[in-house]
């Protein structure tokens, strides 16, 4: 990493699926005034071209590929892809799905390593995700992992689907957020774990709010 980024912050946000990290991270970044990753986007956009260019998902080097070719743009909430508003597309439960399966594959993680440090600018970066602090910004101060019960996680993932009007099976939720912890946790490439200096945030029990105000306990107050 160029030297000229250690001049800025980053505050790294990891965890699993629907632990809230995501919603987190935004308000925490809101509040700072700081940019704002999503790093979770660049897989699920990775596993949307597979999808949409029928590319095996066992096939880590071609999906590199299309990893590496991808011209994107995030516009405020909007995410672009080759100029296309992806934004609704990425939500789909078959491009998360396969999202946690194209992150397995090193060749991918590492096509998309420089583009997600590349967010990294004054003021300073909020970014959340699986590998944040553990890989993409091993200097991020602080470092926060988000938890929550597996039985929450798949409460939280029902309501944002039926939002949209998808009405999915409870065990059935529980059944996919288990495999995927399995498979985030397992993989050879940055393992889903908390950095050996991260706080550890579990959000089952805790509001939103309480979980930002948590976090910005933890920024020094020199930074904020």
């Amino acid at each position: 990493m160029p030297d000229s980024h250690a001049a800025v912050p980053v505050v790294a946000i990891d965890g699993p699926a629907a632990s809230g990290k995501g919603t987190i991270a935004r308000q925490v970044a809101a509040a700072l005034g700081y940019h704002y990753l999503d790093s979770g986007s660049l897989y699920r956009l990775v596993a949307h071209q597979a999808l949409a260019t029928g590319t095996d998902p066992g096939d880590g080097e071609a999906l590199a590929a299309l990893a590496r070719a991808m011209v994107v743009r995030f516009d405020g909430d909007a995410i672009r892809l080759d100029g296309a508003d992806v934004t609704e597309a990425l939500r789909a439960e078959a491009v998360s799905a396969a999202a946690s399966r194209v992150a397995v594959h090193p060749a991918v993680r590492s096509a998309l390593l420089e583009r997600q440090r590349g967010f990294r600018r004054l003021p300073g970066l909020v970014a959340d995700g699986r590998d944040m602090g553990t890989v993409v910004f091993p200097d991020a101060a602080p470092k926060v992992f988000v938890t929550a019960s597996a039985e929450e996680r798949a409460r939280r993932r029902r309501r944002q689907l039926a939002e949209t009007g998808i009405d999915v099976n409870i065990q059935s939720l529980l059944r996919d957020i288990r495999e995927r912890d399995e498979r985030d946790a397992s993989r050879s490439a940055a393992p889903l774990r908390p950095a050996v200096d991260a706080v550890i945030l579990d959000t089952t029990n805790m509001a939103v709010e309480a979980a930002v105000a948590a976090v910005l306990a933890l920024i020094a107050p020199a930074r904020r």
